[in-house]
C-alpha cells in the first residue's frame, strides 16, 4: 500500500479508536507515527519528535496558566454577575448580553471551552429570574464563545495562526471574526424566535438577583492584568504565550493562585490531543497525503461550493472529536491547497466556515457543549423535572445538526464572502 494512503487510514483509525476507547487522540497519534515510521523505514525518530509543535505547546500553556490563575481567585465570575445584575431590568436585552458575555470571555484568551462553562452557569439563573427559555439562553451563551474563540490570543487561534500563516495567510483572524459573527447571529436570532423569546416582555423575579460582593484587590489586580497581557501582546508585539507566562508568574509570586491547584487544572488533554495529531499530520504532510486529498477534495469542488463542501465535512467529524484538537489541525493545512487548485475559491471563506461548523457541532450531547447543556439542566432538580434526560439529548443534537446544515447552506450563498 501508498504509504501516503497508509498514513491517511492510520489518521481516520486513531479518531476513531479515540472516539470509541475515549483515549487521548493526541497519545495515539503520536504512538501511531512512531509505528509507521519505525515499520515503513520512511522517516527517522528525529523527524517524528520534530512533528510536535514545542512552539505551539509552549502558547497554549502560557494562555491557559494565566487564565487558570486569574479564574482560580473569581474575579471574572463575579464580573459577570455584576454584568448581569446591571442589565436586570432591561429583559430584551439579557440574551444579547449573554451573547457577548460568551464572546468577550473566550476573545480574551482562554478560548472557548472556559467560556461554555461560564455562560451555562449564568443561563440557568438568569433564566429563573426573567422567564427565559433556559436552553435558549444556553444555546445563545454557547454561539457567542464559538466567535470568539478566534482572535489572535486564544487557544484556537493560535493554532489556526500557526497552520495558515506557512500557507501564506497571516492575517485570517479578523476576516474570519467577522463571517463566525455574521453566522453565530443569524443562528441565535432563530432560537431566539423558535423558544419564542420575544414573548418575555418584563423579568418574573428580578428583584432576586444579587450584584456579589466588591472586588478584592487581589481580584482587581488579576482584572488588570489581563490588560497588561494585552498591551505586550499587541502593542510590544510579545509572543503571547510568552507574555501570558510572564504575568502569570507575576501573579503567583504576589499570591494571587495556587501554583499547585493551577498546575493540575491545566487542559493537559486538550494540549497533548492539539500537538500530538500535529505529529501524525507532519508525516502525513511529508509524504504527501495532504496534497493527495486536496486532489479529491478539489474535483468535487467549485468556487462557490469548496466553502460549504468543506465546512460540512468539518461539521461531521467535529460531532467525533474535538474541533480544537482534531478538526482545525486536520483540515485546515488542506485548504492553501484547494485554494490553489480551485479557482476563485476563497481562503478566508473556507477557514471562516471550518471554524463555525466545526465549533457549531460541538453542541452536540457527545461534545464540550451539548454535555455541559446536559449537565447543568439535569443537574438543576426544578428544570430536571420539565424535560427527560432523553428528550433534552434529542434537542441538543437536533441543533447540532440544523447548525451544520444551515451554516453550510449559508457558505454556498456565498454571503460569507462580501464580509472579506
Amino acid at each position: 500500500m501508498d504509504l501516503k494512503v497508509a498514513l491517511l487510514l492510520v489518521l481516520v483509525a486513531v479518531i476513531v479508536i479515540g472516539f470509541i476507547r475515549k483515549i487521548n487522540v493526541g497519545l495515539l497519534a503520536i504512538a501511531a507515527a512512531s509505528i509507521v515510521a519505525y515499520a515503513s523505514g520512511a522517516f527517522k525518530a528525529k523527524a517524528v519528535i520534530s512533528g510536535f509543535n514545542s512552539s505551539l505547546f509552549v502558547t497554549l500553556m502560557g494562555v491557559t496558566l494565566l487564565f487558570g490563575v486569574i479564574q482560580s481567585n473569581g474575579c471574572l465570575d463575579l464580573l459577570l454577575k455584576k454584568l448581569a445584575y446591571l442589565f436586570r431590568k432591561q429583559v430584551w436585552f439579557i440574551p444579547i448580553l449573554l451573547l457577548i458575555i460568551g464572546l468577550a470571555f473566550a476573545a480574551v484568551g482562554p478560548g472557548c471551552v472556559p467560556a461554555l462553562a461560564v455562560v451555562v452557569a449564568l443561563a440557568i439563573p438568569l433564566a429563573k429570574h426573567t422567564g427565559y427559555n433556559p436552553l435558549m439562553l444556553m444555546l445563545i451563551g454557547e454561539m457567542g464563545t464559538f466567535c470568539g474563540r478566534f482572535t489572535a490570543i486564544t487557544p484556537e487561534g493560535i493554532l489556526i495562526s500557526s497552520i495558515m500563516t506557512p500557507q501564506g495567510y497571516p492575517d485570517i483572524a479578523w476576516p474570519m471574526i467577522k463571517i463566525v459573527l455574521l453566522g453565530v447571529s443569524i443562528l441565535s436570532v432563530i432560537v431566539y424566535i423558535y423558544y419564542g423569546g420575544y414573548k418575555i416582555k418584563t423579568a418574573k423575579n428580578v428583584e432576586q438577583m444579587t450584584k456579589g460582593d466588591s472586588f478584592t484587590s487581589k481580584q482587581l489586580i488579576a482584572l488588570v492584568s489581563i490588560l497588561v497581557m494585552l498591551v505586550g501582546v499587541i502593542g510590544l508585539k510579545m509572543n503571547v504565550g510568552l507574555a501570558s507566562f510572564i504575568v502569570a508568574v507575576f501573579l503567583l509570586l504576589i499570591g494571587i493562585g495556587d501554583s499547585k491547584a493551577v498546575m493540575k487544572e491545566l487542559p493537559w488533554n486538550t494540549m497533548v490531543m492539539v500537538c500530538g495529531v500535529g505529529v501524525l499530520i507532519t508525516l502525513i504532510i511529508s509524504s504527501g497525503g495532504v496534497d493527495l486529498v486536496v486532489d479529491v477534495l478539489s474535483s468535487a469542488m467549485t468556487a462557490s461550493t469548496a466553502a460549504p463542501i468543506i465546512g460540512f465535512v468539518s461539521g461531521c467529524l467535529s460531532w467525533f472529536s474535538s474541533a480544537l484538537g482534531v478538526v482545525f489541525p486536520t483540515v485546515m493545512p488542506l485548504i492553501g491547497g484547494i485554494a490553489q487548485n480551485v479557482p476563485g475559491s476563497s481562503v478566508e471563506e473556507m477557514v471562516s466556515a471550518v471554524g463555525i461548523a466545526a465549533s457549531v457541532a460541538g453542541l452536540s450531547p457527545a461534545s464540550t457543549g451539548g454535555g455541559l447543556i446536559m449537565g447543568a439542566f439535569q443537574g438543576d432538580p426544578e428544570l430536571a423535572k420539565t424535560k427527560s434526560a432523553d428528550r433534552l439529548f434529542i434537542e441538543v443534537f437536533a441543533w447540532s445538526v440544523f447548525c451544520v446544515v444551515f451554516l453550510s447552506i449559508l457558505a454556498f450563498t456565498g454571503i460569507y464572502g462580501l464580509l472579506i
